[in-house]
């Protein structure tokens, strides 16, 4: 393909830094697929953002449509020519409306007759002409978590659209949105080179904006720059930059021209937890810290700003005289925290309400104390006392000056404040752990007793929320149950407990006491299970488990979470064996037999498993009754040891006999008392691989 540099750019009011990597993915996802269906060749399609701009650029577009033949189909032959071959009326249309004369039609045959049809080429359009409208299209379907109007147009975007440049080699491409037209003008860094300055060509679009513009236009340019000079600037007092990625990519977003700045602040604020001084840095002045070798925390900041400043020393100072107020009033809360006791903090707690209905957040803690002592007995022998002080305590930092002012910190001052007042360790660390998983890629809590609590919070919340009908609904989600319910499976599942969720979804509505609950408690826990089971299945597919294994395993049963990833990762293990699908089949077929019997009215109520021998007459089900009366022994062994990988593989020890019976042996018989026997026995299988997975929703 020879074609010429094509560059859009899209101009607008600062951005916020979480749209635009989404941008970028539906700009280049939707322009890809518009120049496909159009058939305008485009190689190496580059998305890249700044605050201020959105572009999408290709080094080499065709500048006009590929042509192609295309075949097309008009009226019956019958009725578009008559019996002489003179074209009548539906043939003169079809002719015309394809710019055609009728001599140039011909018969094609389909399975419903001969039709009149025409081939022609198709395409070969300017590609200067097709893409303003394609590419208004595209703008206009770009999505945003929020959108705004501005001045008295009525058209919504992310943020105020100020230019359009938009060019297909030296050629402008007259798109318009918006009330804004395209033209060859940019416009550089607000600052350092505002413009406007004049792309002749596509090609030159890049060049223009780095040396005159001085936009660093690639986010991952950008973001190397931050890294390489931030940690020289490290590295030069003899340490190293605290960097946490989530910041690290937000500021990326938010500067045009990074410059990293090192600055410092006074030594007495070193007194602060490194929690504390880290949130103040990180949270509202996007500064990352300064550790030692060790891990200490030294009295600096990174900063990044948006341009090279004429003095450093000013711009250093202003920061830092932004950051000492914030650690001013972070120091003035800490002490006044640390004069307060916990004692205090819980009968402030009496106060604030959890949600209306359900008390207050003492009310809370006091249900965790239970809670999460009653846990404690199971999973923690000998800590209970630990685990009813951290439940009592979880929730005390909510109404210190210190969380008032960052509400980040719930959880980490609560576990900073118990080893100050003296608590045991692994109540502190329980306490500072509450919150995680914090989302999916979040860590769990790495104590045991952290664990617990979690479980214990997330579980109150759910049932609580469940309780009075607040679910979520859509995107809808104020509550986070969402996040609460995959928090306890991940920390089941991490942490290897064996316990069963709707015990524990009971224990906790049981801790409520006489509630004013909206939902029937019988009612509410099932739709909690239900709920659990798509956040469940979420997960696994998510974890690239195919959806048909997933289903399988949750059909079988998902109150042991722990047991579930087990029969997961059996049953993937086992997908991947030669006979994985006639075994499916096999197993499949007799579930499907006793479920439809089991609906009977005739022999579902007499099915209980257990087949008579002495009616066994066919050598096939006395075969099969012998295998697996051999195999039971070894079946109900490895389900205790919940080796399921070793159960499947009996499953195949098994199949050639069933498969044997299904041969020969009418199950179905006209004789209630043979029938019965021969559903018995099959029973007897379904029943107890039912536990390993729902064999018909592997769907094979």
């Amino acid at each position: 393909m020879s074609g010429v540099p094509f560059v859009l750019e899209l101009g607008t009011e600062e951005m916020p830094a979480g749209f635009l990597v989404s941008l970028e993915h539906q700009l280049a996802s939707t322009l890809q697929q518009a120049l496909e269906d159009t058939r305008i060749e485009a190689a190496g399609l580059r998305t890249a953002s700044t605050p201020r701009r959105l572009m999408i650029s290709c080094p080499d577009m065709s500048q006009h449509q590929q042509v192609v033949e295309e075949l097309f189909i008009g009226p019956p032959w019958k009725a578009a020519f008559g019996p002489d071959g003179q074209p009548l009326k539906p043939a003169l249309g079809f002719a015309a409306g394809h710019g055609v004369t009728p001599d140039q039609l011909f018969a094609h045959d389909t399975p419903k007759g001969a039709y009149a049809a025409v081939r022609k080429q198709v395409g070969g359009g300017r590609s200067v002409d097709i893409l303003p409208g394609l590419l208004a299209e595209i703008i206009a379907g770009l999505t945003f978590p929020k959108k705004m109007r501005w001045a008295d147009g009525d058209t919504a975007f992310g943020r105020p659209l100020r230019w359009i440049l938009c060019l297909l080699g030296s050629d402008v491409v007259e798109v318009s949105f918006a009330g804004v037209s395209a033209d060859r003008m940019t416009y550089g860094h607000r600052v350092m080179g505002w413009g406007p300055w004049n792309i002749r060509d596509a090609g030159e679009y890049f060049t223009v904006l780095a040396d005159q513009g001085h936009v660093v236009l690639d986010s991952q340019v950008r973001r190397e720059t931050v890294v390489a000079q931030g940690n020289d600037l490290a590295t030069g007092i003899g340490a190293r930059i605290v960097w946490k990625e989530g910041l690290l990519d937000e500021v990326v977003q938010l500067v045009e021209h990074p410059v990293p700045l090192l600055a410092t602040f006074e030594t007495s604020f070193l007194e602060l937890p490194r929690e504390v001084l880290l949130t103040s840095m990180e949270q509202h002045q996007k500064s990352f810290g300064v550790e030692d070798g060790s891990g200490k925390l030294l009295p600096y900041f990174l900063t990044v700003i948006n341009l090279r400043p004429q003095d450093e020393a000013l711009v250093r100072k202003g920061w830092e005289r932004v950051l000492r107020a914030r650690l001013e009033d972070a120091r003035f809360f800490f002490h006044a925290d640390c004069r307060a006791s916990s004692a205090t903090w819980l009968k402030m707690l009496e106060s604030v309400v959890f949600l209306a209905p359900l008390g207050s957040m003492g009310d809370k803690c006091r249900r965790l104390e239970c809670l999460t002592g009653m846990l404690a007995e199971r999973f923690m022998a000998g800590d209970h006392d630990a685990a009813c002080r951290a439940g009592l305590l979880a929730k005390v930092d909510l109404v210190s000056e210190m969380v008032k002012e960052f509400a980040e910190l719930q959880g980490a001052m609560g576990g900073i404040y118990a080893r100050r007042q003296g608590e045991a360790e692994q109540v502190a660390q329980a306490l500072a752990e509450q919150y995680l998983p914090a989302g999916p890629e979040s860590p769990v809590p790495a104590s045991r007793l952290g664990a617990l609590l979690a479980l214990a919070d997330k579980a109150d919340t759910l049932v609580g929320c469940f309780g009075l009908g607040m679910t979520p609904t859509g995107a809808n989600d104020p509550y986070a149950l969402r996040r609460a319910a995959l928090g306890i499976c991940r920390i089941i599942m991490e942490h290897g407990l064996r316990l069963n969720l709707e015990q524990l979804l009971a224990d906790a509505q049981q801790a409520y006491g006489a509630a004013a609950w909206k939902v029937d408690v019988a009612q509410s826990r099932l739709k909690l299970m239900d709920f659990f089971a798509q956040r469940l299945k979420a997960y696994f597919q998510g974890q690239g488990v195919p959806t048909k294994i997933v289903d399988a395993a949750v059909g079988a049963g998902y109150s042991d979470i722990w047991a579930l990833r087990a029969r997961v990762e059996a049953l993937l293990r086992f997908s991947t064996e030669p006979e994985f699908t006639a075994a499916v089949q096999t197993f499949k077929r007799a579930a499907n037999i006793i479920r439809k019997q089991a609906m009977d009215s005739v022999d579902g109520p007499n099915l209980n498993g257990v087949c008579d021998e002495a009616l066994l007459i066919e050598p096939q089900e006395r075969a099969l009754a012998q295998a697996w009366k051999a195999i039971i022994p070894r079946w109900d062994e490895m389900a205790a040891q919940d080796r399921y990988v070793d159960m499947l593989a009996l499953l195949l020890e098994v199949k050639p006999v069933v498969d044997d019976l299904f041969d020969h042996v009418m199950v179905m018989c006209p004789e209630p008392e043979l029938r019965r026997n021969r559903l018995n026995l099959l029973k007897s299988l379904v029943d107890r691989f039912d536990i390993l997975a729902d064999f018909p929703a592997l769907q094979v």
